[in-house]
């Protein structure tokens, strides 16, 4: 507490304003402050993902009870393309690129090997959307 109490001291007061709201919001509020932090900042979910080794570290298994209460109302889904037409590669690469912000040559690996990930983490309305225009450009996609 000490040593917070000192790094506050130091702090611009816009930036100790921002601890304390951000401290003071609930978990779901705080999940979409991070969906639409990423989504302005153009982070994907990949660069996002702790190395290997930090993974025990981050904390404690969450007890079941929180899992069973969480497992009823999804709120977070996944947009998986499962497979292309052939005939269309291009144009699910070029959609592929549009939705994830991904480079042409990581878009292309992505869609070659498909079943992949396309999004994971966002709300059944994006997740529907991103469906409608992967589907439209030759994917076929499933959502999860």
């Amino acid at each position: 507490r000490l040593r917070s109490s000192s790094a506050e001291e130091d702090m611009d007061p816009k930036i100790k304003d921002l601890v304390d709201q951000i401290a003071s919001l609930s978990l779901l509020e705080a999940a979409q402050l991070t969906d639409a932090l990423k989504e302005r900042l153009g982070i994907s979910d990949a660069m996002m993902m702790p190395a290997a080794g930090a993974v025990p570290a981050a904390g404690a298994t969450p007890p079941p009870a929180a899992e069973e209460a969480a497992a009823p109302e999804k709120t977070a889904f996944s947009v998986k393309l499962e497979k292309f037409d052939p005939a269309s590669k291009i144009k699910v690469i070029k959609e592929v690129r549009a939705l994830t912000g991904l480079g042409l040559k990581e878009a292309k690996e992505l869609v070659e090997n498909a079943p992949k990930e396309i999004k994971a983490d966002v709300k059944k309305e994006e997740a529907e959307e991103l469906k409608e225009k992967l589907e439209a450009a030759g994917g076929t996609v499933v959502i999860e």
